[in-house]
């Protein structure tokens, strides 16, 4: 039994560690991830760890609660191969894709078509539990596997707003050197700025989608130390409609109309790191709803 999944990266608009609400929209980086179910070992008592390409926890966990949904032997031996075009620990919503990915493709090897909401409910959950994130990125997985802006309680994996994107935008992305470190360390930093973020979210469910970003991004540039306001002034000038930093960084991400991008890539070429071209996420993964 074999399966293939897909889900893509994700910029974020409102960052939900502040406030636990959190608001993406997915772009067009993905993850593949191959999985095989194989026959139920001969012998009992052999172990049943998920056979992966790489000794990644979040990977062997989403392994495993796939399983635990979509099969009636949670003990299956599971193969499971991971291809990805999403730059890791840079605030793209690598994890969250993987995580996802991994998810469908077990459930096709299983013969199952999880909607995209459960799909991201169990990224959440395995992102919890493997420690990649503090709040599970219910937004980011959501995104990640669905169309358009998603704003989402990440305290109860729950939707709260979707609404689709223009057709003619793009994003621009700045990939510096560097990584991140994982959210759960953060937490605590983001929370003394819950009202600030609060004031992004209320932008987000008025569909003010670049008010937003651009004052969550004010808040992660002060608790990460980076130092973006310039290149956010510069961006605007060459005609991006909105830019922040995504995730907790160090990429950042500069929306615009298609015809504004090669002017908005050519201000990135003279920044430190890897510039990347994506559109936004134009198909949904998984089944409906």
């Amino acid at each position: 039994m074999h399966g293939v999944g897909r889900a893509s990266a994700a910029i974020t608009i409102v960052n939900a560690l502040p406030t636990g609400i959190g608001c993406a929209i997915g772009i067009d980086l993905e993850a593949i991830a191959e999985a095989t179910i194989l026959p139920a070992l001969d012998d009992p008592g052999a172990p049943t760890e998920p056979r992966t390409d790489g000794p990644s926890p979040l990977v062997a966990e989403a392994v495993r609660e796939a399983l635990r949904q979509f099969t009636k032997d949670v003990d299956s031996p599971c193969e499971v191969t991971v291809r990805s075009a999403i730059p890791i620990a840079r605030g793209l919503k690598s994890s969250s894709a993987v995580a996802s990915a991994v998810v469908l493709a077990v459930a096709q090897a299983a013969g199952s078509t999880p909607a995209a909401r459960q799909v991201a409910r169990l990224s959440a959950e395995v992102s919890r539990r493997s420690g990649v994130s503090a709040t599970g990125a219910y937004d980011d997985a959501l995104a990640g596997l669905s169309t358009g802006f998603v704003v989402t309680d990440n305290g109860r994996d729950a939707l709260m707003r979707h609404r689709p994107a223009d057709p003619r935008w793009e994003v621009a992305l700045l990939v510096p050197p560097g990584t991140h470190p994982a959210s759960p360390g953060l937490q605590d930093a983001f929370r003394a700025y819950a009202k600030e973020s609060r004031r992004a979210l209320d932008a987000a469910l008025a569909d003010r989608w670049w008010d937003a970003m651009h004052r969550n991004s004010e808040i992660v540039e002060r608790v990460m130390g980076y130092s973006y306001a310039s290149l956010r002034t510069r961006l605007a000038t060459a005609g991006a409609v909105g830019s922040g930093v995504s995730g907790l960084g160090p990429a950042y991400a500069a929306v615009a109309p298609t015809e504004r991008i090669p002017r908005i890539l050519e201000l990135l070429a003279k920044e430190e790191g890897t510039v990347l071209r994506a559109g936004l996420r134009r198909t949904r993964s998984g089944g409906v709803a």
